[in-house]
């Protein structure tokens, strides 16, 4: 059935002066809990693309320097499925501000042995793979 395929979502790791830029999520799933910006790719539209638009619709700010870090067969909040893609990316300008108000509280910059809690459950995966070098996890 095409209801049971699973949907493509991104995110991205913004890296400024060696911190990380938080969200507190305010939207339903995963509520009260830190993450990077992402959400849904669109059709036709490019991992880069995408990124750009969704950290610049959440947050205002614009980066650069995209690289690829990860992706996550997450499966783990069934009966959704994502299989999610996760980039790096540097900051390039513009300060963090909540453009989404019914879906993040604030916006932070947090240092990788600093980071605020609780995180939500993909965000421990994207860490682990800006540290080790790991870019696959089927969970």
């Amino acid at each position: 059935m095409e209801n049971n395929r699973p949907k493509v979502g991104m995110g991205v790791i913004v890296l400024k002066d060696g911190k990380i830029l938080l969200g507190k999520r305010k939207s339903a799933h995963g509520k009260g809990q830190y993450c990077t910006p992402g959400g849904h790719m669109e059709y036709m539209e490019s991992f880069e693309g995408c990124i750009k638009r969704e950290v610049k619709e959440e947050t205002g700010i614009e980066i650069q320097n995209i690289t690829f870090l990860c992706v996550i067969n997450l499966k783990v909040y069934a009966p959704k499925h994502y299989v999610d893609i996760h980039l790096r990316a540097d900051w390039k300008s513009g300060e963090p501000k909540v453009m989404e108000p019914d879906n993040c509280e604030h916006w932070g910059w947090y240092s990788l042995d600093n980071l605020p809690k609780p995180l939500f459950g993909t965000e421990l995966m994207k860490i682990e793979a800006l540290k080790t070098g790991k870019n696959y996890f089927d969970n």
